[in-house]
């Protein structure tokens, strides 16, 4: 089944300690086809926080005026100076986009109760794309500051938009709600919160920690990182509930998918990531056990049914599990 999804709902954020000037994730921000620098590697603000850096499309993307319109509102919502904090302010720069203030009601952990916060784009990739509507998963980080002291999380948000004139306009937000992490997690799990090769930004690092992802997914991980270094974008919050424009659940949801965005430090969107990279990355989670690998491409001699390409995948591989 081909999984490009309709909303997950939203996430509390996960919070630790912000050590001297900042703190990396694991996963490096995208701009274009270059990463940012990490949090750890970019200068802090006086205020001890990363400075925000803007995050802007590939030019390889599909459209990359909707992900810039998405990625627009969630630093619009995610930022803030002292003095700037709280609903009020953040429908003041939503409306400054030109974009309905009450999207400030559906931001969930972005606005945070914080003196100042700053939010870095890791990503933003397809959950689907159509000809009027299209649902972009906005992947990111955010530092706050509250009373002295400065903590680091991140979510990832599921922004719907739908084609209008001049720009696409935003209709609702759906934040990630990983769910409280348990006690005891499988050894799989904690290989893969431990794995230097598995990039796991916040959502997902939580969607781990909650004992919520499938066996075959955290297996297939382990399997794949043996070869590759891999960002992930999405497990499973944050992610649409249905295929997207349909009412065929999503594989993400039920814990049983994983999106990667970047192999071995190549953007899967950027046109000069070998599509050889590509193509064996699609065919090793094959192997790994995934019935369902979508991306960019078909690889060669590719059994039907087994692999797919499309638009929404343009910009990740999707690998899913029956089980």
């Amino acid at each position: 089944m081909r999984d490009f999804g309709q909303p997950a709902s939203p996430v509390g954020r996960r919070t630790v300690l912000l050590a001297a000037g900042g703190m990396a994730f694991g996963v490096a921000g995208c701009s274009s086809n270059r990463p940012h620098a990490t949090a750890a590697e970019s200068p802090a603000s006086p205020s001890g926080l990363p400075r925000a850096t803007p995050w802007h499309p590939s030019p390889d993307d599909v459209d990359p005026q909707v992900k810039l319109r998405a990625v627009q509102l969630i630093e619009a919502l995610g930022n803030w100076r002292t003095g700037e904090q709280g609903a009020a302010a953040a429908r003041r720069r939503v409306s400054a986009l030109g974009l309905d203030p009450s999207l400030v009601g559906q931001a969930g952990p972005l606005l945070a109760s914080a003196e100042e916060a700053v939010v870095r784009v890791v990503d933003a990739q397809y959950g689907g794309i159509l000809a009027d509507a299209a649902s972009v998963l906005v992947v990111c980080q955010q530092w706050t500051r509250q009373a002295g002291a400065a903590t680091a999380g991140g979510t990832t948000v599921d922004v719907r938009l739908s084609r209008a004139r001049p720009r696409w306009a935003v209709t609702a937000l759906h934040p990630a709600r990983p769910g409280p992490a348990v006690s005891s997690l499988p050894a799989a799990a904690r290989k893969v919160l431990d794995d230097p090769h598995v990039g796991l930004p916040p959502a997902a690092r939580a969607d781990v920690r909650s004992g919520h992802i499938h066996t075959s997914v955290l297996e297939a991980l382990l399997r794949l990182a043996d070869t590759y270094r891999i960002n992930l974008s999405v497990i499973r919050s944050g992610h649409p509930l249905n295929v997207f424009g349909t009412a065929r659940p999503s594989d993400h949801p039920r814990g049983r998918a994983f999106d990667v965005w970047q192999i071995n430090g190549r953007p899967v969107v950027d046109s000069a990531t070998p599509r050889r990279l590509i193509e064996s990355f699609m065919r090793d989670a094959a192997m790994a056990g995934s019935y369902n690998v979508g991306g960019p491409v078909l690889p060669s001699g590719a059994g039907a049914g087994r692999f797919f390409s499309d638009p929404t995948h343009h910009d990740h591989v999707h690998v899913g599990f029956r089980s």
